[in-house]
């Protein structure tokens, strides 16, 4: 539990922080055997509704980039790491991210360790963070371990952002091309109608089935909106499920041409984790176990612990993957390779920049598949909607004599 204090200290000077403890007791005897007399102290805020469903941390994956490569100069610099943190927490932006950093300059006050201390803020500090740190920590090389944990951080944050906004730019047009859809249905189209069907002329079928699409929206509009949300609803509680989340997962995988890019992203970020943490020193089953918790795919994430198991009953690796489907046979044996070779942190490394750049090709080619199919859809559909429309008026104009 996390509790805020203010104190002095034995020559009177004010500080303030926050210290973890299991009880607000132990907190009190904490501060106490650091010399400090306590004037106030209390838990923390509880945690928000925003945290509660998960709407993010407020410190971006860039600002986490940055932070590395700073600790890393800080620690080639030979600065201790109290001062380290000290200054960073000053000189950083985020608010939320000088909060987590002046929890972190309190702990190690106390006697904490740089891992151990980042440890309890996994919002912002991964498990694989904190065990990069951790292995950083036992073979005296922080300074190498920050620039591979900002190298490594950079690498993923432009290969997961350059998929998501491949996959927003036909979400954002599709979403404004159905809402122009419902405006010309709900205001444009009754108007048309009223005068159509006036007219006494006959209406031809595709017409009618306009006209009718246009009546149920005005008519039922409200209805649908409100089931649409409950479904909405009840879809994100079932996705937040131990069933839901695999059934989710088993959905990106299948999704055509989407789920192959969803399948290499993961292979990718499976061979870059393992490369860097085995070439860090961190043991194979640990490495397996921190990249399964890594991974945001519940098909790969019980793959992989189910990997842990077979290595820690004495499988060889390659051997382990060999019989899931979803890891590729070229991934296996060059896994077998290195395995064989003594190489296997090189070969990680290999395969993650295999894997990085094809699925950089593959969003190039998705991009570029997507823009002519959506525009030649989106014009059948506005070209069908005005034919429907336009056909029947030009009948009026013709049989009026204009």
């Amino acid at each position: 539990m996390l509790f805020n204090y203010k104190a002095l200290d034995n020559s009177g000077k004010h500080s303030a922080g926050a210290i973890e403890a299991v009880s607000l007791d132990v907190a009190v005897g904490s501060l106490q055997k650091r010399g400090l007399i306590i004037v106030e102290i209390e838990p923390a805020e509880k945690e928000s509704w925003l945290s509660k469903w998960h709407l993010g941390t407020g410190v971006a994956n860039k600002e986490i980039v940055i932070l590395s490569r700073q600790m890393a100069t800080l620690f080639e610099a030979q600065v201790s790491p109290l001062k380290i943190f000290n200054l960073l927490a000053a000189e950083v932006d985020n608010d939320v991210l000088r909060k987590q950093l002046n929890q972190v300059v309190t702990d190690i006050q106390g006697g904490a360790t740089i891992s151990k201390a980042l440890s309890k803020h996994p919002d912002v500090f991964s498990e694989f963070y904190v065990n990069m740190v951790r292995s950083g920590e036992e073979t005296g090389k922080l300074n190498e371990t920050f620039n591979y944990l900002a190298d490594h951080l950079d690498r993923q944050y432009e290969v997961v952002s350059k998929v998501k906004n491949a996959l927003i730019y036909p979400a954002f047009v599709i979403s404004v091309f159905l809402a122009v859809m419902v405006l010309m249905f709900t205001v444009i189209i009754p108007k048309i109608s009223t005068i159509i069907v006036e007219s006494g002329q006959e209406i031809p079928i595709y017409t009618k089935i306009v006209f009718g699409v246009s009546h149920f929206f005005i008519d039922y509009g409200i209805i649908l909106v409100v089931a649409l949300i409950v479904m909405a609803f009840f879809l994100v509680r079932y996705t937040r499920t131990p069933v839901g989340k695999a059934s989710f997962s088993r959905f990106k995988l299948e999704v055509p041409f989407v789920g192959e890019l969803y399948r290499k992203l993961y292979l990718s970020i499976i061979a870059d984790n393992m490369n860097t943490m085995i070439l860090s020193g961190i043991p194979m089953v640990k490495a397996i176990e921190v990249t399964s918790s890594v991974v945001d795919n519940e098909i790969y994430n019980q793959l992989l612990t189910d990997t842990v198991l077979a290595v820690k009953s004495g499988s060889p690796l390659s051997e382990a993957l060999s019989v899931h489907p979803e890891i590729p046979g070229m991934l296996v044996q060059m896994i077998r390779v290195g395995e064989e070779t003594g190489e296997l942190g090189k070969i990680f490394r290999t395969m993650a920049h295999f894997y990085q750049r094809d699925v950089l090709n593959t969003v190039d080619t998705l991009v570029s598949l997507i823009e002519p199919v959506m525009i030649v859809t989106l014009g059948l559909g506005v070209g069908i909607l005005l034919a429907s429309v336009l056909i029947p008026i030009y009948e009026i104009a013709n049989s009026a004599g204009l």
